[in-house]
């Protein structure tokens, strides 16, 4: 996923992310029909452990900050939310297709202007986060190795609705990515 030490923030970890699905994102709109798929299918596993940690751990640490960052919370989670829902609606369409293509462009403007709010907004708020620090950078990794891999439209929203779900919708997505990497082998 990244290249995290144990010297680096949890903003330093969601910076690095946000480059990576950038240029992920970068690679679906401009790759051959086959780097583009393979670019998605990383999109995709990436933006849904990397959602959900910030939902678990990122987010329940700037609302405890008093009312901005409830409210910087509560506006980047139902972003997150609807971007899970695109995100989801893209997996299953042909993505050679023109509705693909229009449904992506417009699906990456949106997390560029998330990425952009939280770089303004919630990492100002995680770095004044100095005494759990570490234990917070290495619960958001965890939570990203036992996250589900996919978008789901249903998905829970919340750190206690991840909590509660997430560690069975894990294990299916995790099960269906061995199968489909066993079968192009």
């Amino acid at each position: 996923m990244t290249s995290t030490n144990e010297s680096q923030t949890t903003v330093a970890v969601i910076a690095e992310q946000h480059v990576e699905l950038r240029r992920l994102m970068d690679s679906v709109a401009a790759g051959t029909a086959e780097e583009s798929s393979q670019s998605f299918d990383r999109l995709v596993r990436l933006m849904a452990v990397h959602e959900t940690a910030e939902e678990m751990v990122v987010y329940p640490a700037i609302r405890k900050m008093g009312e901005q960052g409830r409210r910087i919370a509560d506006a980047r989670s139902v972003e997150e939310d609807v971007a899970k829902r695109v995100l989801a609606k893209l997996e299953g369409m042909d993505r050679t297709s023109s509705e693909f293509q229009l449904a992506f462009l417009e699906f990456r403007a949106d997390v560029e202007g998330h990425a952009a709010s939280e770089e303004a907004e919630v990492f100002p708020l995680l770095s004044k986060v100095r005494d759990d620090e570490p234990t917070m950078r290495k619960v958001f990794m965890l939570v990203e190795q036992l996250a589900p891999t996919h978008a789901h439209r249903l998905a829970p929203e919340s750190a206690l609705g991840n909590l509660l779900v997430g560690p069975f919708v894990s294990i299916v997505d995790r099960t269906r990515d061995a199968i489909r990497d066993m079968l192009a082998d």
